[in-house]
């Protein structure tokens, strides 16, 4: 068994639930000081749902820095899982570990303490080779990633601000493969903002609608309106801007009852073409437009990010052809990742991970075959951002 391979079964055998890290950063930990690695927890959250942080960082050990800016390149992370579902329908116990016809089950073995135990194993072999690289290197992790996302890496970001913390570089270990590892890259998220629509009506009989306010029959047009809105055209890396409806409540339950109002809940996936305010005065306008009397609730959860072809992505893309012979594809599909708090940290950030096909379902899994390429890409990553480093210092 490789070093990946053990210490992301030793992972997946803590039940961590989010928001429960059940030891696993105290275990990362461990391996990260034996580097010469500083740890700081930033733990947050009530007690009732207490989330668990790590940062963790090794400064280059420069006698004389201002020869050369040493850049900081973070890898990012959750040690947290989403729920099991019915045990009985899992092949083999979720926590676990276990490997059947080349591949290893288990709760996050996919989604994401694979990418984990990767990263630091890359680190290792990495520092055994080169043990004093022009680069700073850290860790972020957190155990609220599938949980609400309040108290994990957001948190954690607002913190290195406030201490004047700079990243350069990003990798998040979110799953992001399609067939095989490396064969996809994501470079960027669009951004998410939910709405709840109230719309007033007055309440009736429905044999007696004169007395009465339908508030479907005074939605339904506006909401026709906006779902066949061209928002925008979307660009190079972004699929146009996506408004879909995801539930409408309205009425009592009876059929004679005229309803006092409907609920509709509605995403907006947006992209960089786009932004949060312009998206809420242009829904805004049409229900003016339309003369409802209404109420609208936005919840913005994260803005679009975009790393464009650079030092980080051009470091990534080579060690992948190198390791695998691929040639990475670049998206910006999907939903929503911890990316989009770093983004606002951090100038590149990109995701790189195993496939997701089994992510959040029973059984989940990672083909063992895909665990050593996966660290040493990360390896490999680190080696060329070293080189680039080692160029401009002998260029500076």
């Amino acid at each position: 068994m490789s070093p990946t391979q053990q210490l992301a079964e030793q992972l997946i055998a803590l039940p961590s639930i989010t928001p429960n890290d059940a030891g696993c950063l105290q275990l990362l930990a461990q391996r990260l000081q034996a580097l010469g690695f500083d740890n700081t927890t930033m733990d947050s959250g009530p007690e009732s749902f207490r989330v668990s942080n790590l940062w963790s960082k090794r400064t280059a050990a420069l006698t004389d820095k201002s020869r050369v800016a040493i850049k900081t390149i973070a890898f990012a992370g959750h040690t947290d899982v989403v729920p099991t579902g019915p045990l009985g329908q899992w092949s083999s116990h979720p926590f676990t570990p276990t490997v059947r016809g080349g591949k290893l089950y288990g709760r996050g073995a996919s989604d994401m303490k694979t990418s984990i135990a990767a990263f630091v194993v890359a680190v290792e072999e990495f520092l055994a080779t080169t043990p004093a690289p022009l680069l700073d290197i850290a860790f972020l992790l957190t155990s609220d990633e599938e949980g609400p996302s309040i108290d994990g890496t957001k948190v954690v970001v607002e913190q290195l601000k406030a201490r004047g913390e700079r990243l350069d570089y990003c990798i998040v270990g979110e799953p992001t493969a399609v067939h095989k590892t490396g064969d996809m890259i994501k470079n960027g998220r669009r951004g998410t903002l939910s709405g709840k629509l109230t719309v007033r009506g007055i309440q009736g009989h429905i044999a007696y609608p004169h007395l009465a306010r339908n508030p479907i029959h005074q939605a339904v047009p506006a909401l026709a309106e906006l779902a066949a809105m061209r928002w925008d055209e979307g660009n190079t890396f972004f699929q146009p801007t996506s408004w879909q409806m995801s539930n409408i409540h309205g009425g009592t339950g009876a059929s004679n009852i005229i309803p006092g109002d409907v609920v509709i809940d509605f995403n907006i996936r947006f992209c960089t073409e786009s932004t949060a305010e312009g998206l809420k005065q242009r829904v805004h306008a049409v229900l003016d437009r339309h003369e409802l009397e209404y109420e609208l609730q936005w919840t913005l959860g994260g803005q679009p990010f975009l790393t464009t072809p650079g030092e980080l992505v051009d470091a990534v893309q080579q060690a992948i052809a190198d390791e695998t012979g691929l040639n990475a594809e670049l998206s910006t599909t999907g939903g929503t990742s911890d990316g989009r708090f770093i983004a606002t940290l951090c100038p590149q950030v990109i995701e790189l991970g195993p496939p997701n096909a089994s992510i959040h379902k029973i059984d989940e899994h990672i083909a063992v075959a895909d665990i050593e390429p996966l660290k040493n890409i990360y390896r490999r990553t680190l080696e060329n951002l070293h080189a680039q480093a080692l160029a401009a210092a002998h260029t500076a």
